[in-house]
């Protein structure tokens, strides 16, 4: 008769640590949100659409978790993208700091720009042409297609 086989070691995979994160975060959502009514289905309230992001999220943080055996080990992965990770971090903190001062449109643009030809190095006019679209396109849809107010900072309301 042979003895029992040791017992397996569990080895921590990324995508442990990336899943359990995002079922954490979809958990504060929800907190965070429940004093926002949700309304109901034919009329949604403010909290319906982080209610139904945060569940998504949930899930597939869960669904993440549970298939984390087809990660990489946690201990291998190389952190030598860790400065640009940190750079695109403090850019978009720089913008939430300023979002309301100056405006969704001008803090968008800063931010595009800022990414794309600080850390990202692209060409400057493309660069320009792109973050205007997007700001721009993204405001559209957001003030006059969802009738969804945005703050407008040192461009006022036009």
């Amino acid at each position: 008769m042979n003895p029992p086989s040791p017992a397996k070691r569990i080895t921590l995979r990324a995508d442990h640590i990336a899943g359990a994160f995002f079922v954490a975060a979809g958990l504060a959502v929800i907190a965070l949100s429940g004093d926002l009514p949700t309304g109901q289905l034919s009329m949604p309230g403010a909290g319906f659409l982080p209610e139904i992001v945060a569940v998504l999220i949930i899930v597939l943080g869960a669904s993440l978790f549970l298939r984390a055996h087809e990660s990489p080990a946690f201990a291998s992965i190389a952190w030598d993208d860790g400065p640009h990770a940190g750079k695109v971090i403090l850019v978009t903190a720089a913008a939430i700091v300023l979002y309301v001062k100056l405006g969704f449109i001008v803090t968008m643009v800063l931010m595009l720009m800022t990414l794309l030809t600080v850390i990202e190095r692209k060409n400057v006019p493309r660069a320009l042409l792109y973050s205007v679209a997007v700001a721009g396109g993204i405001y559209v849809i957001f003030v006059y297609v969802l009738r969804s107010p945005l703050p407008t900072g040192i461009l006022g309301h036009w």
